[in-house]
């Protein structure tokens, strides 16, 4: 793993080889840190991840830039919400989607 970091709402991973299937690495973060926060009895009621997830990708030479970029979240959402930045996302890349099934706002 090259960078990793967590916000309230999503986490950024940055480091994977070719031989690991994503769907089933973020299916064992997702169990794994759902057993940890429930056996912490961390917050308050149940914690849950939501089902889906995104994945972008970049080329080797940007892997510096994205690195700078996941552990300075907490500075960087001061200037753009997740929910917008995540939005920019799926247009730069020509991802289409349907904005009422990507996020489930629990307050």
């Amino acid at each position: 793993m090259l960078a990793i970091n967590c916000m309230p709402d999503h986490a950024h991973l940055v480091g994977f080889k070719p031989s690991v299937l994503i769907s089933d690495f973020v299916k064992q973060v997702k169990v794994e840190s759902n057993e940890f926060i429930k056996s912490k009895k961390w917050g308050k009621g149940n914690f849950n991840w939501q089902e889906g997830y995104g994945v972008f990708s970049y080329g080797h030479s940007q892997i510096d830039r994205v690195c700078k970029y996941v552990l300075n979240q907490e500075q960087h959402h001061k200037k753009i919400t997740f929910r917008d930045e995540y939005l920019d996302f799926l247009n730069k890349f020509e991802i289409p989607y349907e904005e009422r099934y990507l996020f489930e706002w629990i307050e």
